[in-house]
């Protein structure tokens, strides 16, 4: 990493992945029923902790939005050359994405998780900060059975849809 860009070695920016270890019970709690705690866990993203916040611009997405392309990923962080933040709402009203210039912790802090209004109050507090934010396409995440259906009919040929086709859920 080049501490005077703020870039890492090649000159990307960083793309962080929030994710919860998949532990039965854990992860993906309202998918059950009709799955099981270990189905459920099957389905969600594992990753080691691999963030570790540096100086650079980072681009964070949630583990649940397995329909997100590399295009996608490329246009957030573009955006970020020319805005302070991008946000990538979702249609339950959370938020699948969240891209900061400038990353700051505080952003993030107080904000409540996991409630109808939290890409609201996500995004409320971004532009109260004054940050010019850039909006990303409203996609769904994975929280329900309804919705781990429709998005793996968006990514058919993923091991997201041959993992929920492997447990036999049903469609």
């Amino acid at each position: 990493m080049s501490p005077e860009d703020g870039r890492d070695g090649d000159g990307r920016p960083q793309i962080v992945v929030i994710a919860k270890e998949p532990v039965p019970g854990r992860v993906k709690t309202r998918l059950v029923p009709p799955l099981t705690p270990g189905e459920a866990a099957t389905l969600a993203a594992a990753f080691e902790d691999t963030h570790r916040l540096r100086p650079t611009p980072i681009v964070l997405i949630g583990m649940d939005t397995p329909q997100v392309s590399p295009g996608l990923l490329v246009d957030a962080v573009s955006l970020l050359a020319g805005h302070d933040a991008v946000f990538g709402p979702a249609a339950d009203g959370g938020f699948w994405l969240l891209g900061l210039r400038a990353p700051d912790p505080a952003m993030l802090l107080g904000v409540p998780m996991s409630e109808p209004a939290t890409g609201e109050v996500q995004l409320r507090r971004l532009r109260k900060a004054g940050m010019s934010v850039a909006l990303m396409p409203c996609l769904t995440d994975v929280d329900t059975i309804t919705d781990a259906i429709e998005v793996a009919a968006l990514v058919p040929g993923s091991r997201y849809a041959a993992a929920l086709a492997g447990i036999g859920a049903p469609r």
